[in-house]
């Protein structure tokens, strides 16, 4: 299946993707505690770690119902009373899929980024939410022009617009495309695009139109078969809990017929299961 015949079809499935509501306001699961108290936390967490067998209960209250910014001042609270750093410890002391979301949960949104290797847009991707609604137009003629030349030409032109436009922009795009397009392009693609670079193409495009419902997709696909893949699971709770995790919970239910926490309590447990249902904001 050709990657925009495949693209279609998923905007057109009640269950696949439509395009994100624009609605403003806080969507992360995770909130600053009004009651948070540095020293008292890095106090219990020092405490927590010393208990023999370690009390992970305690380290899930603090590290999971704090902010990020609030994890900061636990980490320098924890350095100036203790003498040593608190991801230290607290490696030492956790192992396995839990000490790997605790000290992700540490780390600042760019560490976070970072560590995990993440190939960053914004060095080329503008960020500007005005549309500019000629452009998009444009642009789409563009596209659909280049396809009926030859399949290089549409990559290129593709590759460029999609690493390079806001979102907004790219889903105006969109837009006008499909007004122009009557699959021509998908038949022009079809066997053209293959294995990663139809998954890079895809990642970007899902993104642009409902990121939210791009991340409930991965995270379905992260449990869903034999096994579950922690580390897809732990990078978009974690990296999420402070953004979208609210939305990202709402299309999953959408899209899947249940919610994350059934399919999170069906494929983990123990300390992990714990922390991932607490980030979801399940008490």
């Amino acid at each position: 299946m050709s990657f925009f015949k495949q693209l279609f079809e998923q905007q057109n499935n009640d269950n696949g993707f439509k395009p994100a509501p624009s609605v403003t306001g806080y969507f992360g699961t995770v909130k600053p505690d009004p009651n948070f108290n540095a020293q008292n936390d890095a106090a219990k967490l020092k405490k927590a770690i010393e208990t023999k067998g370690v009390d992970e209960a305690t380290i899930v209250e603090v590290i999971a119902k704090r902010s990020n910014a609030q994890r900061q001042q636990i980490k320098a609270a924890y350095q100036q009373s203790a003498g040593k750093a608190l991801a230290a410890d607290l490696k030492k002391a956790l192992k396995s899929d839990f000490e790997e979301v605790v000290l992700a949960l540490l780390m600042t949104p760019p560490e976070y980024d970072a560590f995990e290797m993440k190939r960053a847009m914004k060095a080329t991707r503008s960020e500007d939410s005005n549309i500019d609604d000629a452009a998009a137009k444009s642009e789409a003629k563009a596209l659909f022009e280049a396809g009926e030349n030859r399949i290089g030409t549409v990559c290129s032109v593709l590759i460029d617009i999609l690493t390079n436009r806001s979102e907004a922009q790219l889903y105006k795009i969109f837009q006008y495309y499909g007004q122009l397009s009557k699959d021509s392009l998908a038949k022009d693609l079809e066997g053209e695009l293959h294995g990663s670079f139809e998954d890079c193409l895809m990642t970007l495009v899902k993104g642009a139109l409902n990121k939210p419902a791009y991340f409930a997709e991965r995270l379905h696909l992260a449990m869903k078969g034999l096994g579950t893949n922690t580390d897809t699971l732990t990078r978009i709770i974690v990296s999420r809990s402070e953004i979208d995790l609210l939305k990202i919970l709402q299309e999953y239910k959408r899209m899947y017929g249940k919610s994350l926490q059934e399919d999170i309590l069906k494929e983990t447990s123990g300390d992990y299961e714990k922390i991932m249902m607490t980030l979801c904001g399940t008490p």
